[in-house]
């Protein structure tokens, strides 16, 4: 079971990544229907094939590069599923703690829910709402996969008073990563990653184009590929995911500086350096985002990183919680 959930965590790490490569690349109705493609099990490549593909949507004619993105998500995301449903089974069989079958059960519905989402995607025509929701999906599930891990790996400890107060901080800190992730993937499901090319903030007179309502809106369409929020909505979208950037800093610098204060706990410089180091890089590349115009590799590894950040505070908020090792990164 152990070697289950570390291969099932990379591959979750996988899925995110493919998930990223495939809204990046316009893929995500590069299969119009669901599970398959076209009818098929497989991208269409046959010249018979093809026309019938394009005969039975005319509106979605076959574009074999992004048949493929979105049938390789697919494909990743159909083997977690059954990795995970195998921990579920195995988990009742083999495990004796009743929080190990929990976490195994809350993964199994949440990795069903998860295909569900992506079902909706490609049906409600990448509504930006289902879009983030799934988004999230893979990162709740690829936290819980983690948690499920240190649960297998790791005894229980009880949290000291002081750790008890930092861990106000790092719940805190949680909170706000979940927030900016999200706020991520509504700017980028809504095509507005672009929307601000200037640095710090936006361009000038940015303050008085500012449509909160608009933004956070879901206008009715029939299809919501490229974007339908006009350009201020987006422009709003993107500011306010800057902002969120800079409180997240914040937020997370603070988290290093309260853990400086458990230096006697083993392992605690190593997680201050791999959150700090993961934060570096995370700014770094979203600046790159911005003054390269959202290079695809640069952009897929902004959301790669974002998930290894939320792990670390997974990791640091159950050390500080009193249910995880006295080394807090072993």
């Amino acid at each position: 079971m152990k070697r289950l959930v570390k291969i099932s965590l990379v591959l979750a790490f996988t899925v995110i990544l493919l998930g990223a490569y495939t809204r990046l690349t316009d893929a995500g109705l590069g299969c119009p229907d669901w599970p398959g493609c076209y009818g098929h099990l497989l991208v269409p490549s046959a010249s018979s094939d093809v026309a019938a593909a394009n005969l039975a949507y005319p509106e979605r004619p076959v574009e074999t590069v992004k048949a493929w993105n979105e049938m390789v998500h697919r494909y990743f995301a159909g083997s977690l599923g059954l990795l995970i449903l195998w921990i579920f089974i195995k988990a009742f069989k083999e495990a004796h703690e009743k929080r190990i079958r929990i976490t195994a059960s809350v993964l199994l519905a949440l990795v069903t829910f998860q295909a569900a989402l992506g079902m909706w995607t490609v049906t409600m025509n990448l509504m930006p709402v289902v879009v983030m929701a799934h988004l999230l999906g893979g990162f709740a599930v690829f936290s819980g996969l983690y948690l499920l891990h240190l649960m297998l790996n790791q005894p229980q400890k009880i949290a000291s008073a002081t750790q008890r107060t930092v861990s106000v901080i790092a719940s805190v800190a949680l909170v706000v990563l979940v927030a900016q992730i999200a706020l991520g993937g509504w700017t980028s499901t809504n095509y507005a990653s672009l929307a601000c090319t200037e640095l710090p903030i936006c361009e000038e007179g940015w303050q008085q184009r500012i449509t909160l309502s608009e933004a956070f809106s879901v206008p009715e369409a029939d299809n919501y590929e490229y974007g339908v929020h006009a350009y201020e909505a987006r422009m709003t979208m993107h500011v306010v995911h800057r902002i969120g950037a800079a409180i997240c800093t914040l937020a997370l610098l603070a988290l290093v500086a309260g853990l400086a204060a458990q230096r006697r706990i083993p392992g605690t410089p190593k997680a201050m350096f791999l959150i700090s180091s993961l934060l570096a890089i995370q700014v770094l590349l979203g600046i790159s985002n911005v003054m390269f115009s959202l290079p695809l590799y640069v952009a897929v590894a902004h959301n790669g990183v974002a998930a290894l950040l939320l792990l670390s505070l997974v990791r640091v908020n159950l050390q500080l919680s009193g249910r995880s090792p006295e080394v807090m990164y072993g």
